[in-house]
């Protein structure tokens, strides 16, 4: 084995001088690649990455404020809502006038900055509304407070119509249907009045055959041609009513997205309906209302900001 290698060596030789050039010829090359990038700007314009600026976003522009929740392995927890904070929203109420409402005056009036209804055993409202008129909202934010005393109860409408014939009454015996509202309610009722106390909450639909869909404490879900479905729970009715507040202000926040319906009350989630018929009057454009039911009842409403979507 020893004799071969050094009858071959010459050849073994010239192999070996053949790579060591033909490796110094790359590495001299690869230099001239390095040096050039760095030292040439002809050669880093040829390359279209490198002249390419680097794309932002508006969200990378614009970096969030510093999280408010509290922090979770690394995660935060959501904001918490800033009930004053009236970024986008307008207000219907100024607090004094009653300008773009439409009322029963003998029943509406302007109170230490509230809107009142006032309903008497002397004088006896069955149902009374005012409704604003000022503009009509679909997709929306609505921000206010409310309280009802001496019993009854009361609703926010929202999406709703006046002047529509009055179920609950015999043709030859309607109200004045310009003091009357059609259409979804987030409804709010005394405490005091343990029979209807638990409806606080619920989602309600005033003068149709739909009544009550979703009561306290349901997800509630229908679909055109279909009863509706409960699909789940929030919480148990009554417990969820330990979130009312007796004869005190209370915050009520309703949201509406399309055929989607969410009320909170005092930061509690009370109810959430899902309407997915397009047809349905519940996914109408409408105006925002105030109503008074019972006697005796006194509903005062303040601090009315909506911030409208569509």
């Amino acid at each position: 084995m020893k004799s071969t290698i050094l009858r071959h060596a010459p050849s073994y030789r010239l192999v070996l001088c053949c790579v060591a050039l033909i490796g110094l010829a790359g590495l001299i090359g690869l230099t001239g690649v390095l040096l050039g990038t760095i030292g040439s700007p002809a050669i880093a314009q040829a390359s279209p990455a490198a002249s390419k600026p680097e794309q932002t976003t508006a969200t990378d522009a614009a970096p969030r404020k510093a999280p408010k929740g509290a922090k979770r392995d690394g995660f935060y927890e959501p904001d918490p809502i800033d009930w004053n904070d009236h970024s986008g929203y307008q207000q219907i109420f100024d607090g004094v006038s009653l300008k773009s409402w439409v009322f029963d005056p003998s029943v509406w009036h302007v109170e230490d900055g509230a809107i009142v209804g006032e309903s008497t055993k002397e004088k006896p409202v069955s149902n009374s509304y005012i409704s604003f008129h000022g503009f009509e909202a679909k997709d929306f934010d609505l921000k206010l407070e409310i309280k009802v005393v001496n019993g009854g109860g009361s609703g926010i409408q929202y999406r709703s119509q006046t002047g529509i014939p009055w179920r609950r009454a015999p043709a030859d015996k309607q109200p004045n249907l310009e003091w009357m509202m059609t259409g979804p309610q987030a409804d709010f009722w005394s405490p005091a009045f343990p029979i209807a106390s638990e409806w606080t909450g619920q989602f309600y639909s005033e003068n149709t055959p739909l009544g009550i869909i979703a009561w306290r404490g349901q997800v509630v879900q229908s679909s055109p041609g279909a009863n509706p479905q409960l699909v789940g729970n929030i919480g148990d009715r009554t417990a969820l009513g330990g979130y009312v507040k007796v004869n005190d202000w209370n915050q009520y926040l309703i949201m509406a997205r399309g055929g989607t319906f969410i009320h909170i009350l005092n930061g509690q989630l009370m109810a959430v309906y899902v309407d997915d018929d397009p047809n349905s009057s519940n996914n109408k454009t409408g105006m925002i209302g105030i109503e008074i039911e019972g006697s005796p009842s006194k509903v005062l409403v303040r601090n009315i900001w909506i911030k409208k979507l569509n």
